[in-house]
This record gives C-alpha cells, sequence and structure tokens, in this order.
C-alpha cells in the first residue's frame, strides 16, 4: 500500500550500510534465545517447543533512503527499550525506486550487515525483497533467485531467519504470485530447509481485496510448498469492513503474518485512526498473527514512528522522540496485554 517514491530533496542516508559499533552483548533473555527456530504449525506460527508465538516489531524504510535509521543506538532502542521480537528489513527492488537494481552487491551486503545486527540483538530479521513498483514479481524472478541464493548460503546456520520473497504483488493474479513462489522458494530451500518463508498476496497484499478479488484466491489455490505463510497488510484509516473481514475469514483457513501496517491512510499519512487500528491488533492478538509496523524512520510523513531530524542524532529511547504514531505503537510492542 506504499504506493510512493521517495523525492530527491529526501535522499539524505547515505546508500552504503553505515558501518555500526559493536553494542553491548544482548541479555540472555531475548525473543530467540526464549523460541529458538521458528516454524509454520497447523495455521500458526510456533516456536522450537511448537508453542505458538506472536512476533511483534517493526519495518525499516526503504534502506536505500534511512540507512541513518538503522544504527546502533535505534537498534538498542528497538531490541532493548521497545523489547521488539522482529526487524523487517525492507530492501526495495526497482531501479526508479533506487533500490537493488541500481546496485545489488551494495544492497545485498547492506542486508547481510543488518542480518547480523539483528541476530546480535536476539531478535529475528525478516528479509524483505520490497517489489512494488512494477507489480508483478515475475519480472524480478532471475534477480530475486540470485538475492535469495545468496542471503540462504551465508545465514542458513541462524535461528533468526524469515524470508519474505514478495512484498506487495499487484496489477497482477494470485495464479501469477503463485508461479513466481514456487520457483523461488526452491532455491531457498536448496541452501536452507527450515526456515519461514513468507509470501505477499496480490492486490498489495489485501488478500486480492484492493482488487476487487477476494481471499478465495488464495484459500483455493495454496503454494505447493511446506513452512510458509501468507502476508497480509492494512492501512487503517483507508482499510475497513472489507479488508477486515477478508483478513478474518482467511484466518480460518491458511497461516497469515501482517509485515506491514500503518495506523493512518494508505499512503503513510494522514490523521492516524487509532479505533481501527486497535480493531486489527486485537483481532491480530487474538489469532496469535504476528506483525511488523511501517516504518521506523523519521521521514515526514505520520506513519514514520520517530519526528523528523530524529535520525541524525543518537537519542532513540523513551517517547520524546515519537510522534503520536510511534508512541501508540512502541506501546503495543512492549506491552503484550495491549
Amino acid at each position: 500500500m506504499m504506493r510512493y517514491i521517495m523525492a530527491g530533496a529526501l535522499l539524505v542516508a547515505s546508500a552504503l550500510v553505515p558501518a555500526i559499533p559493536a553494542t553491548a552483548a544482548p541479555a540472555a533473555d531475548t525473543p530467540v534465545s526464549r523460541n529458538g527456530q521458528l516454524h509454520v504449525c497447523g495455521l500458526k506460527l510456533c516456536n522450537q517447543n511448537n508453542q505458538p508465538v506472536q512476533l511483534r516489531g517493526m519495518s525499516t524504510h526503504g534502506i536505500q533512503w534511512y540507512s541513518s535509521c538503522i544504527k546502533t543506538a535505534s537498534l538498542d532502542a528497538l531490541a532493548f527499550d521497545w523489547k521488539a521480537d522482529i526487524l523487517r528489513i525492507s530492501m526495495y527492488v526497482a531501479a526508479q525506486e533506487d533500490g537493488y537494481e541500481t546496485n545489488p552487491r551494495k544492497f545485498t551486503d547492506m542486508v547481510h550487515g543488518y542480518i547480523e545486527e539483528a541476530t546480535k540483538r536476539g531478535m529475528y530479521a525478516l528479509v524483505d525483497w520490497h517489489q512494488l513498483d512494477p507489480g508483478d514479481p515475475n519480472i524480478y524472478t532471475a534477480k530475486a533467485k540470485t538475492f535469495f541464493a545468496e542471503i540462504a548460503e551465508r545465514h542458513k546456520n541462524k535461528n533468526n531467519i524469515i524470508y519474505d520473497i514478495a512484498n506487495e504483488p499487484n496489477g497482477v493474479s494470485w495464479a501469477k504470485v503463485k508461479s513466481y513462489a514456487e520457483q523461488v522458494i526452491p532455491t531457498i530451500r536448496a541452501k536452507d530447509s527450515d526456515s519461514v518463508i513468507f509470501v505477499g498476496t496480490h492486490a498489495w497484499s489485501s488478500l486480492g481485496v484492493s482488487e476487487d478479488r477476494t481471499e478465495a484466491d488464495v484459500v483455493n489455490n495454496q503454494i505447493n510448498a511446506t513452512n510458509i505463510m501468507y502476508t497480509f497488510h492494512f492501512y487503517a484509516a483507508s482499510h475497513h469492513e472489507d479488508n477486515f473481514n477478508a483478513l478474518s475469514r482467511a484466518s480460518t483457513k491458511i497461516p497469515l503474518f501482517v509485515t506491514e501496517f500503518g495506523t493512518q491512510n494508505y499512503e503513510g499519512e494522514g490523521a492516524n485512526d487509532f479505533t481501527w487500528s486497535k480493531k486489527y491488533l486485537d483481532f491480530l492478538k487474538s489469532k496469535q498473527i504476528g506483525w511488523t509496523n511501517w516504518n521506523f524512520s523519521d521521514d515526514e510523513r505520520s506513519g514514520a514512528v520517530f519526528k523528523e531530524g530524529t535520525c541524525a542524532g543518537n537519542s532513540f529511547t523513551g517517547t520524546s522522540k515519537l510522534k503520536e504514531a510511534g508512541v501508540w505503537i512502541r506501546a503495543r510492542v512492549i506491552d503484550r496485554n495491549l
């Protein structure tokens, strides 16, 4: 649903992965130490003890634009102040979005680095192939295979890796998304046999709703693979009954994970709708469906959790640097009763 490209004036962050000094060793009690290698059991994401687990965390903004927001102080805040379970590493793909296509080596190395940083802090690392425009993931099949083969080869022995192979397919049928997934998944499995893989659903990961389809497309034509989950995105100020009801129905049929959502409109801006946000998050809690919020940056939109200019400094703990949405989201990452 994040259907925008950053203006040139916002391209202020270094495109190279910043040198992140060593942080203090994480406490023994971390999300990964508690839960270990995850797997899909029935409709749930389960931990090493076969118990359902609901992960809560944050998505980076595009790492080509906001790498300054992903550094020692901010990641320490996310892991130890927010107590997040998971960091979604959002790597845009298309050249017109200044993504992976412009320099595959640079962006692959950035992702390697951020995986290591999440690992040091005991968080799960969700590797997001942020395909968005063009919307047909099949355009990138060869590139996706190259990227994920290297990521899986290097990190296959870690127990905190999750792969998200298609962010928001759009303008393309579910059958074509499925075809893409059934080509890319074996590439990962050849290197990493047991990590969970997420697949975006059609119509900007809305289970088809945003293009006048329904979850039946996926439910009746599931991917021929194991240990996978399907993703759903929502923006609370834009997506009400139709989207919520599709999520509710689908949750009884297929394993789901919300890899992106906002409390604003589908552009990640405008007024916060905390009423619908709470309705969604209460439902996700009841179903033990995990989520990552968009986004862990200081861009000018209301969907970025930090106030503008925050990422130039090193103060990220507490709430003084947070926008209204950031305060609300942080509370729900910290407190599992909310």
